[in-house]
């Protein structure tokens, strides 16, 4: 199967504006990877992208909002995450998920962390328009 024939269903979508709500998204991201039947550890690692990428949005991209879809395709079922923010953007994408890399005060390793804990992952930015990141993990039914 392609990308294409991903079947994608809007589970809920989550305001990233405060503290607050990357502790409700994180509590929503575990229910729903419980429902689809993730293990432990993959729940454990999604949990993980998905709270840094929220963190980020919020405090490099002034707050955003998350997207969480229930996703198939073929044998697989899994959820596809989306970061999107209005902020100052990633001038230089490649430079941002290298390791040690920070425009914070953080240990960079914040975006490269989150590529490697998830299946997929992709990032769009515009310098002065925003990010989205969006993140899927993929579990065989």
């Amino acid at each position: 199967m392609t990308p294409l024939d991903v079947t994608e269903t809007l589970a809920i979508e989550v305001g990233l504006r405060s503290d607050e709500e990357i502790v409700r998204l994180r509590q929503i991201v575990r229910d729903h990877a419980i429902a689809q039947g993730f293990s432990l550890v993959d729940q454990t690692k999604f949990v993980t992208a998905a709270s840094e990428l929220a963190r980020n949005t919020l405090q490099y991209g002034g707050g955003g909002d998350a997207r969480m879809s229930i996703v198939t395709n073929g044998i697989r079922t899994g959820l596809r995450l989306r970061f999107i923010d209005q902020g100052a953007g990633i001038a230089d994408i490649e430079r941002a998920l290298t390791d040690g890399y920070t425009s914070g005060g953080g240990l960079g390793l914040g975006l490269g962390g989150a590529r490697r804990l998830c299946d997929e992952f992709d990032i769009q930015s515009t310098p002065g328009q925003g990010t989205t990141v969006s993140i899927t993990k993929w579990k065989v039914r």
